[in-house]
C-alpha cells in the first residue's frame, strides 16, 4: 500500500487535473454558446439555397445546360476518382470526435481505394492522420484555423474543388465532416458535394409540402392550384451561373460551421467526463489516505503502549 507522502501526492495532482479540466469545460461551453448559435443561424439560409437550387433543378433545361449536374461516365467496373474535403479539429482533448469522422475516411478507402482518393482538408488532426498513413493530400487549408473560420475559406475551398471537378480530374467530390444536431448528438457525414444532386429538387418537394401542412387548411387550399413552373430571367444559365457557386459555398460553410459546433461540444463532454472521473478518483484516494493515517496512528499508539508496558 502507498504511503501517506505519496499519496498525498497523489491527491493533490488529481485536484490540479480536476481544477483544469474543469476549466477547459466552461472554455469549451461559451465556445459552444457562440457557435451553436451561428450554426442555427445558418442553417434557415443553407435549406432555402438547398430548396432554391432544387426548383431550378426541377426545371430540367438548366440542369442539362450546367456541368456541375451532369455525372461523370464511367468505364464498367472503373472506381471513380475522388476529391474529399475532410473537416477536422485541430487540437485534441474532444473526445471520439476525431476518430468518428476520420472512420468515414477508413470506409472510403476500403470502397475507392488509397489511388482513388485526394484530399483536400481543413484541420491539422485530419492533415496529420493522412500523412501517416501516405495518403494523397491536395491542399490543407491551414489559415484561417476552424476555430476563426469565416465564408472566404468556404468561398476558397469551393472555388478550388469547383474547379478541379471541371478540370476533368475528378469524377465526384465528397464532403467528410460532422453535422451539429443537438448539444449532445452529432454524425460523422460522408455526403456527396460534386456533381450536385438531383435528389435536391426531390427535397425541395419534400420541404414544400411540409410546408403547406404546417400553413393550414386555409392556406393551402390557397396554394393548392399554383403551379411550380418558373419563368427564369434572362435565362435558366445565367441564373445558375448565379445561384450555384453561391449554394455550393454556402454548403461548405454550414459544413465547416457545423463541425466547430460539434467539435466544442464534444470537447465540453469529454472535459465533464475528465472532471467527473478526477472527482472520484479524488475521492477514493482521499479514503484510502484516511485509512492509511488511521493504520499509522493506530501502530503508533500500539508501540506507545507496548513501550509503556514494557517500562513498567
Amino acid at each position: 500500500m502507498a504511503n501517506i507522502k505519496e499519496l498525498r501526492g497523489r491527491i493533490k495532482s488529481v485536484t490540479n487535473i480536476a481544477k483544469i479540466t474543469k476549466a477547459m469545460e466552461m472554455v469549451a461551453s461559451m465556445k459552444l454558446r457562440r457557435v451553436q448559435t451561428r450554426a442555427l443561424a445558418s442553417r434557415p439560409y443553407t435549406e432555402e439555397i438547398q430548396g432554391l437550387i432544387g426548383h431550378l433543378a426541377a426545371s430540367g433545361d438548366a440542369v442539362d445546360q450546367h456541368d456541375l449536374f451532369r455525372p461523370k461516365l464511367l468505364a464498367e467496373g472503373a472506381k471513380p476518382k475522388t476529391a474529399v474535403l475532410l473537416l477536422t479539429s485541430d487540437r485534441g482533448l474532444c473526445g471520439a470526435y476525431n476518430a468518428n469522422v476520420l472512420q468515414q475516411v477508413t470506409s472510403l478507402r476500403a470502397e475507392l481505394g488509397d489511388e482513388n482518393l485526394t484530399f483536400y482538408v481543413i484541420g491539422r488532426k485530419g492533415y496529420t492522420w493522412l500523412g501517416r498513413r501516405g495518403l494523397n493530400v491536395e491542399h490543407f487549408y491551414a489559415e484561417p484555423a476552424l476555430e476563426h473560420l469565416d465564408f472566404d475559406t468556404a468561398r476558397l475551398a469551393a472555388k478550388d474543388l469547383v474547379d478541379a471537378f471541371q478540370s476533368g480530374g475528378y469524377d465526384q467530390v465528397r464532403l467528410v465532416f460532422t453535422a451539429f444536431r443537438t448539444v449532445a448528438r452529432f454524425e460523422p457525414m460522408n455526403e456527396p458535394f460534386l456533381p450536385i444532386s438531383p435528389e435536391l429538387s426531390v427535397r425541395a418537394a419534400r420541404v414544400e409540402k411540409t410546408t403547406k401542412e404546417n400553413l393550414g387548411d386555409y392556406e393551402g387550399s390557397q396554394s393548392a392550384g399554383k403551379s411550380n413552373d418558373y419563368v427564369l430571367e434572362p435565362n435558366a444559365k445565367t441564373v445558375f451561373e448565379r445561384i450555384v457557386p453561391k449554394y455550393l459555398e454556402t454548403v461548405i460553410y454550414d459544413a465547416m460551421i457545423s463541425s466547430l459546433a460539434s467539435e466544442m461540444a464534444s470537447r465540453r463532454m469529454a472535459m465533464k467526463g475528465a472532471t467527473d472521473a478526477a472527482s472520484r478518483m479524488g475521492k477514493d484516494l482521499k479514503k484510502t489516505f484516511n485509512r492509511v493515517r488511521q493504520d499509522s496512528i493506530t501502530k503508533e499508539l500500539l508501540d506507545i503502549v507496548g513501550g509503556a508496558n514494557a517500562v513498567s
